[in-house]
Order: C-alpha cells, then sequence, then structure tokens
C-alpha cells in the first residue's frame, strides 16, 4: 500500500484530498500535530471515512505540543474508528498503554515509531530500537533514518530479515534513501509514504503519490455503484420446499409469498420438486438436479410423506452433474436409525450416492448421530420430523456447518413449525457462544405440526458477496447492496476474516450498503468448518497476505461439487503461490499485491480448470486481476448453480 501523508490542512481539505484525488488515495496518514483539528474534527474526520487512515500526531520528532494534547487527539481518533495510530516509542510509558488498551478496544492497529533524524545507528542500535517498538506494543514497528550513503540504506533496509512481512517498515530518509521508500515495499513493508504531491513533501526523500503509483503500476478497482447481491440459495431452498409443505398440508386458503427470489439452478430445481409435492400424487420419481441441500432435505421429506401415505413406497432420488459421484457419507446410518431404507440404483461401491431409492416410513425417536459429515442431512430431519405424529429429539454430537441448522429453524419458524434446541460446549463456549467452539446440539421436535402459508424475504447471499468482498479488499474498492450483517448464513464469516487480515470494511446506516476497500493485509489464522464454502476465495485472500495464513476445516472439502481441497492446492501451487495440506489444515503464504509486483511475482496467468465447480471459477476470476497475464478458466458456465449472472456483475467492476 502507498499512503499519503496529508498536513498542513483544514477538515474540509483532507476531505477533497480523500475524495477527489486522482489517482484515488489508497490510505493516508493524518498528521494531526500539523492539521488544525480540533477533537470533535478529528471524530468526525476518522468516523466518516471509507479510506483506511493513520493517526499520527508527532511531539519528540516536531518538538511541538505536549505528550498530553498528544493523546487526547490520538484518543480521539481510536474512538472514531482509525484504522491505524502512530505513537512514538519515547511517548511516556503509561500513555502507551493506555492508548495501546484503547486500541484493543476499538479495533484499531499500533504503529510504534522512532525517526533517527541525526543519521544511521549501527545495526545493533537499529535491531534494539526495533524490537524496543514491537515490545511495547507495536504491531508495526516503524524505522526511519537519514542517510547519506547506499551503505546506511542497506543498513536499515537490513531489519526485514528479522520481520515477518507486514511487520516492518523502515526506509531511509534524504536523497539517498530515495529509492528505499520503494524498496520496502518490495521486502515485506505493509506500506510506505508519499506526498500528495512534490510540493508537500512531509520528509526529506518522499516520493509524489502519483509517480510512485506509476512506477507501482497500481492501477485500483474502484466500482462506485454499489453492486447487487443474489438472493442466498441457502434460505431460497429452504423457504421454496417450506412453503410447498404448507401449500399441499395446510388447510388454510392464504398462500405464501417469497420475496427477493432470484434465479439460480440449484433454487429452480428446488421449484421443480416443490411443483411434485403439490401434486396429488407425490410422483414415484423425484430429481434433484445437481443440487447436495436438496437431496438431502428431500430424502428424510418423501420417507416422511411415505409415512403419511402422501407418497409411492419407494421413491427414487436421481440427478445430474457431478451429484453422481459426490457420496452422501452417512445418510445410510443415520436414515436407518429412523427407520429409513436407502438403497443404491447404480453399481456403487462404498458411501451411497445419488441416484438413490427411499424406502419409508420415518419414525419419530430419540436418536443420537455425528453431525461430522455436515449439517445437511440434518436440516432435511429438522424439515421432516414435525410432520409425524409422535415427537422426537435429535441429539447432534460433533456438528459441522452448525449455521445452516439454525437457518432452517429460522425458515421453518416462518412456516409455523417450532423447534426447541440445546447446544453444549465447554466453559469458554457458555462465555463466547462462538459455534467453533460447540460440541453438541439436542433438538426437540414435537410431532403433529403442519406447515402454514407465509409471507417470506430470501436474503442476499454472502458466498456470493464473499467473492466482491476480496475483490475490494485486495485490489480497490467494491460497494454491495441486499445484504444482511445479522444474516444467521455461516458465510457472513467473511467480514471477520477480512477484518482479521485488516481489509478495511464499513457499512451505511441508511441504505445498508457494504463497502470493502483496499488496507494493509496481514496472514490470518481462521476455521472454516462451519463455512467450508469460503474456501475458494479465502485461499485466493491468503495468496495477498503478508505472511504465512492458516485455515482449518480442509476436510470437508472432499465431496463438494470438485475435491475442492486438491482443486484449490493444485490451482494455488500452479499459480505460484506455496500452499499444502496437513490433516485438516491448509496453509498458504502470501505476499502483498505491491510486493507480488515489485518482485515479479505476480499469479501466473494461463489456463485453469474450474473442475466444473462455481466456487472455484468465481475464485480463478477474483485471482486473475493480481495475475501477470489472462486467467483462460475451461467452464464458466458452472456459475449458473449458485450465480447466473455473476460474469455481468463483475464485468462492472472496473479498473
Amino acid at each position: 500500500m502507498i499512503c499519503v501523508t496529508l498536513q498542513n490542512r483544514s477538515i474540509e481539505e483532507i476531505f477533497d484530498a480523500l475524495e477527489n484525488n486522482v489517482p484515488a488515495i489508497q490510505m493516508a496518514e493524518i498528521r494531526l500535530d500539523r492539521c488544525p483539528l480540533d477533537e470533535e474534527e478529528i471524530s468526525d474526520l476518522f468516523s466518516s471515512s471509507d479510506t483506511p487512515l493513520i493517526a499520527t500526531c508527532r511531539v519528540a520528532c516536531d518538538g511541538s505540543g505536549t505528550w498530553e494534547e498528544a493523546e487526547a487527539k490520538l484518543q480521539a481518533a481510536i474512538e472514531a474508528g482509525a484504522a491505524f495510530i502512530d505513537l512514538e516509542i519515547e511517548a511516556p510509558k503509561e500513555m502507551g498503554k493506555r492508548l495501546r488498551r484503547s486500541c484493543s478496544e476499538y479495533g484499531t492497529r499500533m504503529i510504534r515509531s522512532c525517526h533517527f533524524f541525526e543519521g544511521t545507528p549501527s545495526i545493533e542500535e537499529l535491531r534494539e530500537t526495533a524490537e524496543k517498538c514491537r515490545k511495547f506494543g507495536g504491531e508495526i514497528s516503524k524505522i526511519a533514518v537519514s542517510a547519506n550513503s547506499e551503505e546506511e540504506v542497506s543498513r536499515v533496509l537490513s531489519l526485514y530479515d528479522d520481520f515477518e512481512e507486514g511487520r516492518l517498515v523502515a526506509f531511509a530518509m534524504g536523497e539517498a534513501g530515495r529509492s528505499s521508500r520503494l524498496d520496502c515495499l518490495r521486502l515485506g513493508a505493509p506500506f510506505t509514504y508519499a506526498a500528495l504531491n512534490s510540493e508537500e513533501a512531509a520528509a526529506p526523500g518522499q516520493w509524489p503519490y502519483a509517480e510512485m503509483m506509476d512506477t507501482c503500476h497500481l492501477v485500483p478497482h474502484r466500482h462506485q455503484e454499489p453492486l447487487q447481491m443474489p438472493a442466498s440459495k441457502s434460505f431460497a431452498q429452504r423457504a421454496i420446499i417450506a412453503e410447498a409443505l404448507a401449500d399441499c398440508h395446510s388447510e388454510s386458503s392464504e398462500e405464501s409469498l417469497l420475496s427477493g427470489y432470484t434465479p439460480c439452478e440449484d433454487s429452480e430445481n428446488a421449484r421443480n420438486v416443490a411443483d411434485l409435492l403439490k401434486q396429488k400424487d407425490v410422483p414415484a420419481q423425484i430429481h434433484v438436479g445437481e443440487s447436495g441441500l436438496l437431496t438431502r432435505l428431500m430424502i428424510p421429506i418423501v420417507a416422511a410423506l411415505q409415512s403419511r401415505g402422501k407418497c409411492p413406497a419407494m421413491v427414487e432420488i436421481t440427478g445430474g452433474g457431478t451429484l453422481l459421484a459426490r457420496p452422501l457419507k452417512g445418510a445410510t446410518e443415520i436414515m436407518a436409525r429412523f427407520g429409513t431404507i436407502l438403497r443404491p440404483l447404480s453399481d456403487q461401491t462404498g458411501e451411497i450416492k445419488v441416484p438413490l431409492s427411499v424406502q419409508g416410513p420415518l419414525l419419530p425417536g430419540k436418536v443420537d448421530i455425528s453431525g461430522k459429515d455436515g449439517s445437511q442431512l440434518i436440516s432435511g430431519l429438522l424439515m421432516a420430523l414435525p410432520l409425524l405424529q409422535g415427537d422426537s429429539v435429535i441429539h447432534v454430537h460433533d456438528p459441522k456447518s452448525i449455521p445452516y441448522m439454525f437457518i432452517t429453524i429460522d425458515v421453518l419458524k416462518k412456516f409455523g413449525i417450532k423447534i426447541g434446541s440445546e447446544m453444549e460446549g465447554d466453559e469458554e463456549f457458555m462465555e463466547t457462544q462462538d459455534w467453533g467452539l460447540c460440541t453438541g446440539i439436542t433438538f426437540k421436535i414435537k410431532g403433529g405440526q403442519e406447515y402454514k402459508p407465509a409471507c417470506f424475504s430470501i436474503e442476499g447471499d454472502w458466498s456470493a458477496a464473499a467473492n466482491f468482498l476480496v475483490t475490494g479488499a485486495v485490489f480497490g474498492k467494491v460497494q454491495l447492496k441486499g445484504l444482511d450483517t445479522t444474516s444467521l448464513q455461516a458465510d457472513i464469516s467473511i467480514m471477520d476474516i477480512l477484518m482479521d487480515a485488516g481489509a478495511s470494511l464499513s457499512q451505511e446506516e441508511d441504505s445498508g450498503i457494504i463497502t470493502a476497500q483496499r488496507a494493509p493485509l496481514r496472514a490470518f489464522d481462521t476455521d472454516l468448518n462451519n463455512c467450508p464454502d469460503l474456501f475458494p476465495i479465502v485461499s485466493v485472500l491468503a495468496a495477498f497476505c503478508g505472511g504465512v495464513s492458516h485455515i482449518l476445516g480442509f476436510k470437508r472439502l472432499a465431496g463438494k461439487e470438485s475435491d475442492r481441497g486438491k482443486a484449490i492446492i493444485d490451482t494455488l501451487t500452479k499459480m505460484g503461490v506455496m500452499a499444502y495440506s496437513e490433516g485438516d489444515l491448509l496453509t498458504v503464504e502470501g505476499h502483498s499485491l505491491e510486493s507480488r509486483i515489485l518482485n515479479g511475482t505476480l499469479l501466473r496467468g494461463g489456463e485453469y480448470t474450474s473442475y466444473h465447480d462455481h466456487r472455484m471459477a468465481m475464485a480463478l476470476t477474483v485471482a486473475s486481476l493480481g495475475a501477470d497475464g489472462p486467467v483462460v478458466i475451461d467452464d464458466t458456465a458452472c456459475v449458473a448453480k449458485s450465480f447466473p449472472v455473476f460474469f455481468d456483475t463483475w464485468a462492472k467492476v472496473q479498473p
């Protein structure tokens, strides 16, 4: 990233620079010691701007002002949402502690800095100072020296050998050190500093912003009009089937109304199945297309309808595409616990797959089952068991994809079905309610319930949004609409992941529009066991985050539209990214976009396969923005499974 230093400006002039400069400012340092801003104006500035801002208020360097005044201004910036504060290492120790606590509370990253204006110290003193900055709260250590020779410049740049990528900003001031302001990005600095123009340099040797942008060949992608996200197929498919059950079993003359629907192959297949359920005689064969969710919903629902005499005693479930090769892990054993028999309709070895036959009845009861193979069949049981006369209790141990079970309960509630639930875990889970720490869930399902017509608004899809949010965070700026930030969708976790990686995210209070904008990105650790669909795009994000990222949940990927884990590793490796798995952990070694540009390590363009997997196709498209040449994907039509207009929407994201 290139950070523009803004000084000696009023708040109006600062806003004008942030909003109207060409090229657009990626990131800015606001010199609060040199800008005539009071605390109210500081709050307004740092709370209003989408651009990542550093609040800097020098005392030791400039010899003006007091530490008390600096602390008040920095505290105001933190509370207003500053991305970073820069605190000199000379600041009083107690002041540093107070500001560190505030940074932790408000999510601001702390830079501890030291400037050597009289020359370049020994390497020992430089190392000691950099380590002191780190020890006293600096997530990023900043070291700036005055240099008069190439040897002195090399001395300060050698500090990068001692730091992880993204944790150090070290450069030399003066004309001798001019090149170091760009070299630091090549060596792993998360950002460097530039002047808005040649007349406003904050220190000797500082480049004008436009010149540095041009040298880095950076063309930020900024789409100013908000992009509409499609309907969540997780909600849509459940609501469509629930609406069908209400229509065919309710005595009410009312009709359901589903609003916010946008078509995709999986949801259209759900509509086709819903039409079959509404018939007086449900046919003996149901085609689910390529949808694994629809398959697992229909198995228990068909068995429940067989129990009620609404379905033939034997129903075939057929499908197509990659679904035919994807095993339904654990389905035979789980359904047998409820008295339902699943049989293959073709020669199959190992786990049962589609096509298959379902032979009910579905019986109520108290059953303990494993959730290690996912939530979809459990969601089907939650939809089916209320239709039976007897009550049921399901205890799920080792639950995965937990949010999707609660999406099911949320949808069912709208259609008049009530299900009780109780989650289990250790003391940490009880305190945090972190789904990743949940060890078991008990669902209590009363029998004899009836689906009732409902008006249901289908919310926007966070799975689709993740691709565009990562695009904005890595390559420029993107705005999205149609999303609910209180959603139960598991893939809303992309927001937390991006924030952990240091991305700039904001939401307009009135419109709900979400903005993702570039900021210095750092390596991250995350657990995707509850949201495995994020793996492809999160892996691409990791490739552009400085350092080594670790992503848990890798074992969940084998049964997706492709062997998604292998597809991710093979694709990233071909692109020149170090990626490997150990057990359930995927490790990705990343570098910032600027580092890749300056070191000639952009992702490799060329011909790639999507493995006929919609999520791989979308992730590859995002990755192509950081490639050294065109990325040609063999099958892009597969995006129709979840987001048919993906490429029409993508075309609006332009440099």
